[in-house]
C-alpha cells in the first residue's frame, strides 16, 4: 500500500482492489455521483475500478479509520498544471475531510512534486464544491457556458467554473 501522505485525521494513499467495497459505497450513490463525468455505477463493476484505479497514478483514496471515504483524482495537463478533482461517502461529507485531503494533496503537490497550478472545473450548480475550492484559496478565472450535456438531460448543457491556484499563492 503505497502512502502519498497523512493529515491530522487522514490517510492518503494508492487505492488496491480490495477497497471495491467502500469505493462502491461512493461511486454507487446518485447523488453523490451527480456532478460527476460519468454514470452511477453498479457495486460489481466497482470491483474493476477499484483494480483500475488500484493502477492507475491519478486516483487516490482517502482514508479515514482504516475505511475508504473518498476519492482524489490529480492529473496532469501539461506544463506543471493539473487538474483535482473529489467525491466523498454522504456518510463522510460536510466533517471537513474533503478540505483536509484536498489542502494536504496541494500541499504536497506544491512541495514534494513541484507542481505549479492546480485548477478544478466544477459545475456552477455544485454550490458546496465551489464553497470548499473558495475556502481552500482557489480563485475563479473563467466560466465555460453549454460545455457538456446534463445526465437525465442530454438536450440541456451544463455551464461549469474553472477555479485554480498557483504554488506561489499557495504557499504564500
Amino acid at each position: 500500500m503505497t502512502e502519498l501522505f497523512t493529515t491530522e485525521r487522514l490517510t492518503v494513499r494508492k487505492f488496491t482492489p480490495e477497497d471495491h467495497n467502500d469505493l462502491a459505497d461512493i461511486l454507487t450513490d446518485e447523488e453523490v455521483t451527480y456532478f460527476e463525468p460519468y454514470e452511477t455505477f453498479t457495486r460489481e463493476a466497482c470491483i474493476q475500478e477499484a483494480i483500475n484505479f488500484s493502477n492507475s497514478d491519478e486516483f487516490y483514496a482517502v482514508v479515514h479509520n482504516n475505511k475508504v471515504i473518498g476519492k482524489i483524482y490529480f492529473s496532469p495537463r501539461g506544463n506543471g498544471s493539473y487538474v483535482i478533482g473529489y467525491t466523498f461517502n454522504k456518510a463522510y461529507q460536510g466533517q471537513g475531510f474533503a478540505a483536509e485531503s484536498v489542502k494536504g494533496m496541494m500541499y504536497h503537490a506544491f512541495t514534494a512534486l513541484g507542481v505549479r497550478r492546480i485548477f478544478a472545473t466544477i459545475d456552477t450548480r455544485n454550490a458546496r464544491s465551489i464553497r470548499l475550492v473558495e475556502r481552500l484559496g482557489m480563485r475563479k478565472e473563467a466560466e465555460h457556458k453549454e460545455l457538456s450535456p446534463r445526465k437525465e438531460d442530454k438536450s440541456v448543457y451544463n455551464d461549469f467554473y474553472v477555479y485554480a491556484i498557483l504554488r506561489k499563492e499557495f504557499l504564500k
